[in-house]
């Protein structure tokens, strides 16, 4: 029986359209937990010491606050968000 890995979202998030076509999934779908776990996936993509380094928060905390069930602040969020230069909008319903 062959070896099995466990699937790892941040190894396929290697464009920008596709890393915002993941980002809106995950909004769309009202899951904060599920949104915050993609946001996770594409700092591990981009790199969890250079989101760091960006944000000034450390490496270890970093991967704490996209850990399954963390409530991590809306501020830290932002921040990550920012270093990430992923930019958040909002639409009108139905456009």
């Amino acid at each position: 029986m062959g070896k099995t890995t466990e699937f790892d979202a941040a190894s396929y998030l290697d464009s920008e359209e596709m890393i915002a076509e993941y980002l809106n999934q995950a909004l769309a779908s009202g899951d904060t937990d599920l949104l915050l776990s993609a946001i996770g996936d594409v700092a591990k993509a981009r790199g969890m010491a250079q989101i760091a380094r960006d944000t000034g928060l450390g490496r270890e905390s970093l991967y704490k606050v996209f850990a399954a069930g963390a409530k991590p602040r809306f501020e830290t969020v932002l921040k990550v968000l920012t270093a990430l230069g992923i930019q958040m909008r909002a639409d009108p319903r139905g456009l």
